[in-house]
């Protein structure tokens, strides 16, 4: 891995045994760095919020009581507060609309209705000369991305796309809700789904009507190509991994806690806990398809993390990155580190802190990415 670790100044480690995970501090070779520093927590939020109910989730200990009990009335809480959550369409149903030879691979694109609103475009890109089913990655585009953030490019090292089919991956993605080739087909249509009042907007309210929520279709989306996935014969559907940055990262580790067909996941610049970015005044640094109602009501995401638990999960974050607040990744690194130690597998679980680098997806945090899952899904 690029740079030199080192512990960053400023920081004080949680008393934890050092056995029980691995987090580490990089100096990156570049790096933009934040827009804002990170000052202390509650220092500017007003005085009548400091007074909130902060939900305490106990860690688990007890292996047999989490897997027996506990492990599924956490999912059954997630599961409640994403509200009502039709039953996804038959994945045969989806449509491949082009196959093309492009050398080291062939590249499809399809399509298929969610079976609610709308038709979600997608991209598959399968290396040539397989010798047998292949481990597959689902790459999640962040806000205002696109699948094509996962489409390969021979041209660029560090494309996405490229490095994972390169090392024998399967790449999959499609576009969310409100990105790609889905923007103007909300329910506002083209006249209001762009500019000031944009499509994420009406969703929200939309599915809020509806009795559920924009982030819990989003995640819908994305088990309905986890079963497209599954039909196809190229594919070993007991090696998915998922990935992604920001808005991505976050359907990552959501996706990963409600779907155990995902055997690992790599996440980017969104390894957020709530308090921590409540604390600093940081609500504002994610957009409303955030939000899902009463979760904050029960635990912090710490619990969402650890339904993922023992599969491989790497984080990679920055230091001065606003939406996941530094304390907030150390209190993480602490709360998953003891449950994955719990399971006797400390080494599945890796958290890596970046000097001076804010919301961004480094040349270091890519290569890492790969290394990940060649070392857990081995192509």
């Amino acid at each position: 891995m690029y740079g030199i670790r080192c512990v960053l100044a400023g920081l004080v480690l949680l008393a934890i045994s050092a056995t029980a995970f691995a987090q580490e501090r990089v100096v990156p070779r570049s790096a933009k760095g934040g827009r804002d520093k990170q000052g202390e927590p509650w220092a500017e939020v007003p005085e009548t919020f400091r007074a909130m109910k902060i939900p305490e989730w106990p860690v688990p200990t007890d292996r047999r009581q989490w897997e027996e009990s506990d492990r599924a009335k956490t999912r059954a809480t997630l599961l409640e507060c994403l509200g009502d959550m039709p039953e996804r369409p038959d994945p045969k149903q989806v449509k491949v609309l082009s196959r093309e030879d492009k050398g080291e691979f062939f590249l499809e694109r399809f399509e298929f209705h969610n079976g609610v609103d709308m038709v979600v475009p997608g991209l598959l890109a399968i290396p040539k000369n397989l010798k047998g089913p292949a481990p597959v990655i689902v790459g999640m585009h962040g806000h205002s991305g696109s699948k094509n953030d996962y489409l390969p490019n021979p041209e660029n090292e560090l494309s996405l796309g490229w490095m994972l089919v390169q090392k024998g991956f399967i790449v999959a993605a499609i576009d969310g809700y409100f990105n790609g080739e889905r923007v103007g087909k909300g329910p506002a249509g083209s006249r209001l789904d762009a500019g000031a009042y944009p499509q994420e907007l009406s969703l929200f309210k939309l599915h809020l009507w509806q009795g559920r929520c924009l982030w819990g279709m989003m995640i819908r989306d994305e088990q309905c190509l986890i079963d497209y996935l599954e039909t196809r014969p190229e594919i070993d559907s007991r090696r998915i991994g998922v990935t992604g940055m920001s808005m991505g990262c976050t359907r990552a580790w959501w996706v990963s806690a409600l779907d155990d067909r995902v055997r690992a996941q790599v996440g980017v610049a969104c390894f957020t806990r709530y308090t921590e970015l409540i604390a600093h005044g940081n609500l504002r640094r994610h957009g409303i398809y955030y939000f899902v109602p009463g979760v904050f009501k029960h635990f912090d995401t710490e619990a969402i993390f650890a339904l993922s638990a023992p599969r491989p999960n790497l984080q990679l974050s920055g230091d001065e990155d606003g939406g996941a607040p530094t304390d907030g990744v150390i209190m993480l690194e602490k709360k998953l580190g003891q449950v994955y130690q719990m399971y006797g597998q400390p080494e599945n679980f890796r958290s890596v802190l970046y000097q001076n680098t804010g919301h961004e997806y480094l040349p270091e945090m890519r290569t890492e990415m790969v290394a990940w899952f060649v070392k857990h899904l081995k192509p």
